[in-house]
């Protein structure tokens, strides 16, 4: 395909006679297509019924256009998706054909869904959105975290530099995963669970995508993108992802050369910069303003900063990676193991622990990245290392094969929950000089020692065994530290109150279900415990990898536990009216009509159940961000799946489906997934082929 082609917009209106959409209860698009861009086309013509003006803002800010169509866009940001979108119209042809017949597809659906409904979008942004815009959502840059941390860290030693603020990640955000051998299965298949803890705006969008011939396949479609994929399943296998932070990038410090501008030293020479020249425009109220700045690059990577001796520079994985989205397509295609391997060794999903299993029985697990081979230690975000050659600068990723990974280990499963690889499962630790270099170091949180908790053993499970399991409402942090925070205030002459207080702590089941008792003053005493002992010791035996799922255990700090525990008393009954409230009186969920309790915690206190809440006016507390897409499918013959999207398949307020699944999540109840033809016909609620004229 030549690039003038990609850039045109691709023809829309006969597409629709191409792909049929089913909705099934709970309003879950089964698209059924000809080919593959048509599928593309039924997935933003479904997520625009769902989301609206979200993806078209997406697309807006994939060209670098936010501040000249919204009053609140980024002209950073659009500087940066500039150059992204560059990129993107470089690599187009590079890409397979069935990936570009995806993206064109979404475009053409994307364009067909405004043209009908334009009052739902800004004056000014027209439905000539292209293949290339939706390929610019995936292309990888090379200055991420790492480089924002150390521009900070430059900027405190006094060097003025010029960088953006980093974000920290919240500390939910993450993932549960888990997969079953058929030895640990009631019945004789593989089993696959997993749930990730973002906000609840994230975007997770549920759908299946059948092109006969091509691809089958049900799972997570990230609003705003058809190929966005991090969980899901077809008929053969499936898999799930999970955050894991590699240390992707790496930061060198050449030598500028002083007698001529813009040129730096390296191997015996001198060598010019790179110079890119990106204008942005945005709307001010008279008028339409335009702005440039320069960027500059050398061989080994782009200039991050510049003093008159020194030029830093990043070299990272990420930087102009462009296939992402297309590896994710021959993951969703793949039949096998092997295939769905070959698939990782794209290397174009940079980061991800992965959790798969499959219809042969086999369960694996990969600690993934795209880890450079690095030619010296790490410098992190603290340290540029000096080079003068260019063999001093990584150029080699570690092969995929020599990553961390389990494949079928003995005691029948592998999960993670974002912590390292070590111990993916006990049996079988993975540690020792296989391991490369520059992973990180041994930790287990209370998460995970929840999780392995709950499936490490002997047992068999059911399908529905699993769901039940996953929704365990125990916290761990209460077995490990609750016996001494008792000890402590009866040690410390309490009050009448405070000793009943203790006692409600003695007879509470150590869960955040929604009718227990003592969970919530609990809660509100290790807050206060944690702001009294900041930096310092928590637990009278910290973690360590020789008792890693029996540390941290005990109070360093009795004295201070019980002064904590006495405010919390003070604190639990003033804001929500007494001590004793049940979890579910103070957590609930809330959406739309629905206003019902929720049991669940934050993975600091050592929930499996991962939930976060923010304050209402009423002096509750909501549910906002943590479990919501939540999978669990059986790799039978047919598959079975259940499956549950707290915050619903529509962010239309206005939809039957932007709460219909809110009471049955907070209930620890999951739908099941019609997948075969058989189900999704008898399940059909509506059936449409979208963007016809009729259906406007």
């Amino acid at each position: 395909m030549p690039p003038a082609a990609a850039a045109q917009p691709a023809a829309a209106p006969e597409l629709a006679d191409q792909v049929e959409v089913r909705r099934t209860a709970y309003g879950i698009p089964h698209i059924r297509a000809e080919n593959l861009r048509a599928a593309g086309y039924a997935l933003a013509y479904v997520q625009l019924e769902d989301y609206g003006e979200r993806v078209v803002r997406g697309l807006v800010g994939a060209r670098g256009e936010l501040g000249l169509h919204y009053p609140d866009g980024s002209v950073d940001a659009d500087f940066q998706s500039r150059r992204r979108h560059g990129r993107a119209r470089e690599t187009y042809d590079h890409l397979e054909e069935d990936t570009r017949e995806v993206l064109e597809g979404f475009a053409a659906g994307v364009n067909r869904y405004m043209a009908l409904h334009p009052e739902e979008f800004p004056e000014g942004v027209r439905p000539m959105f292209t293949g290339v815009d939706v390929h610019a959502l995936g292309i990888g840059t090379a200055e991420g975290a790492t480089v924002r941390r150390f521009l900070q860290r430059m900027a405190a030693r006094g060097d003025r530099v010029l960088g953006e603020e980093v974000q920290a990640a919240h500390p939910e955000d993450g993932s549960n995963s888990w997969a079953f051998a058929p030895s640990r299965t009631t019945s004789g298949s593989a089993i696959l669970m997993r749930n990730p803890h973002l906000s609840w705006d994230a975007g997770y969008y549920e759908a299946q995508i059948t092109v006969p011939g091509k691809l089958n396949f049900y799972g997570d479609f990230r609003i705003g993108g058809p190929l966005g994929i991090v969980g899901g399943f077809n008929e053969r296998l499936g898999w799930s992802t999970s955050n894991n932070s590699p240390q992707l990038e790496e930061i060198y410090v050449l030598r500028a050369d002083p007698q001529r501008p813009d040129r730096y030293h390296l191997d015996g020479g001198s060598h010019p910069l790179q110079r890119e020249e990106v204008t942005v425009e945005r709307r001010r109220r008279g008028g339409i303003e335009r702005e440039t700045r320069e960027f500059w690059r050398t061989s080994l990577g782009p200039v991050i900063h510049r003093t008159g001796e020194q030029i830093y520079i990043v070299r990272s994985a990420d930087d102009g990676e462009f296939r992402m989205g297309e590896q994710f397509l021959r993951l969703m295609q793949a039949r096998d193991l092997e295939e769905w391997k070959e698939a990782m060794r794209m290397r174009a999903r940079t980061a991800s622990n992965f959790v798969y299993a499959d219809a042969d029985g086999n369960i694996f697990y990969v600690w993934n990245a795209a880890l450079p081979s690095l030619p010296h230690p790490s410098g992190g975000a603290t340290f540029a290392t000096p080079v003068s050659r260019t063999s001093q600068v990584w150029s080699d990723l570690v092969p995929f094969d020599s990553l961390p990974q389990l494949l079928n280990p003995r005691g029948g499963y592998v999960r993670n929950e974002n912590d390292p690889f070590h111990f993916t499962n006990l049996h079988e630790p993975l540690k020792g000089d296989g391991i490369p270099p520059n992973t990180p170091a041994p930790r287990l949180g209370l998460r995970s020692q929840l999780g392995l908790d709950l499936v490490h053993g002997e047992d068999r499970l059911s399908l529905e065994e699993v769901v039940a399991r996953k929704h365990s409402m125990r916290m761990l942090l209460a077995d490990r530290v609750k016996d001494d925070l008792i000890a402590a205030v009866r040690a410390a002459s309490p009050t009448d109150e405070l000793l009943a207080a203790a006692d409600l702590l003695e007879r509470w089941d150590n869960t955040a279900a929604p009718t227990s008792r003592g969970g919530v003053l609990f809660e509100r005493w290790w807050e206060r415990y944690r702001t009294l002992t900041p930096g310092g010791r928590l637990f009278a035996t910290e973690w360590t990898a020789d008792e890693p799922i029996s540390t941290p255990r005990g109070l360093a700090r009795p004295g201070l536990a019980a002064e904590a525990f006495a405010w919390a008393v003070e604190e639990t009954a003033r804001q929500f009216g007494g001590w004793d409230v049940s979890w579910g009186e103070v957590h609930r969920v809330r959406r739309g009509e629905v206003d019902v309790p929720v049991g669940g915690c934050s993975g600091a206190l050592g929930c499996f159940r991962v939930l976060s809440f923010e304050d209402a006016e009423d002096g509750r507390r909501v549910a906002n961000r943590g479990d919501a897409w939540v999978l669990a499918v059986e790799f039978t013959d047919p598959v079975r799946a259940y499956t549950v999207l707290a915050y619903g398949q529509s962010a239309r307020e206005d939809s039957p489906h932007y709460s219909d699944q809110a009471e049955m999540f907070a209930r620890n109840r999951m739908k099941p997934v019609a997948f075969t033809e058989e189900d999704i016909e008898r399940t059909t609620i509506r059936r449409y082929r979208p963007g016809r004229e009729m259906d406007r």
